[in-house]
């Protein structure tokens, strides 16, 4: 049986997985950039292969999710002449073994519907996945599988950029988590206002969706570059899972092309 290539085009990462079977065997990330040329995309993808004694006749099939559009031709046009494969994209029309139940379906992320194809496969419903990214979203996923909907916040970075950006007098900072909650000076009171700030948000966000929810077992997964960083001070996070929209992609995979 031939391994599983799969891509998150995210707006910051691009997230890139191999799996045999159901087993992630390798990961790797590059920055997400529209400029970059469908052939830069492919001899970084060959070099990744390459590194982890992989090759291009050794995939199957190659899956992909983005919430980036105009990285997609690119992305399409690098898999097509370098891994020799039509990428599957999770997109309307394919099997995901969610009911969206948005207001428009299309609306929906499709790494946002990966999420939820793994965490409910991981961890089963109901399920409240966080997804630390560009923007920091909540995604509510009943036991009937049901996506209900979710919450949208500036990410984390973007947070910290706006304070460097629209106050003059304050800098860039590392996004760490201070030794205290008094800052002794700006450096160290931006990183508790900026970390304590989301443990909160993401504490209260997640009481509300559960009372909202109204079942009872509430599973809540994070995922994505801050996760670790929050769930370390979090109270409502229950699990962290740093590729569960790659093994999301799996299930996705393996629900439409079964065996």
């Amino acid at each position: 049986m031939g391994m599983l290539l799969a891509i998150d085009v995210g707006n910051t990462y691009t997230a890139i997985g191999v799996f045999q079977g159901r087993t992630l065997i390798g990961n790797w990330r590059m920055s997400t950039s529209k400029e970059r040329t469908s052939d830069e995309i492919g001899m970084f993808l060959l070099s990744v292969l390459k590194h982890a004694g992989l090759g291009p006749e050794m995939l199957s099939d190659v899956i992909m999710c983005t919430v980036v559009p105009p990285v997609m031709h690119a992305m399409s046009s690098a898999i097509i002449k370098y891994m020799e494969k039509k990428p599957i994209l999770v997109e309307p029309g394919i099997k995901t073994g969610i009911n969206i139940k948005y207001e428009n379906p299309r609306e929906v992320g499709s790494d946002k519907i990966a999420n939820a194809a793994g965490a409910i496969r991981r961890y089963g419903g109901p399920v409240i996945i966080v997804d630390f990214g560009t923007a920091t979203t909540f995604c509510a996923v009943n036991s009937r599988r049901d996506y209900l909907g979710g919450v949208i916040c500036p990410g984390m970075k973007i947070s910290a950029e706006a304070l460097f950006e629209k106050a003059s007098k304050l800098p860039r900072i590392e996004i760490l988590k201070p030794k205290h909650v008094i800052g002794r000076n700006i450096v160290t009171s931006m990183q508790s206002g900026i970390v304590h700030g989301y443990v909160g948000q993401v504490d209260h966000i997640v009481s509300l969706m559960k009372q909202e929810m109204g079942e009872e077992g509430i599973k809540v997964v994070a995922t994505g570059g801050m996760a670790r960083l929050i769930a370390s001070e979090s109270r409502t996070i229950d699990e962290v899972h740093p590729f569960l929209t790659l093994e999301g992609l799996q299930v996705i995979y393996e629900m439409n092309f079964p065996g």
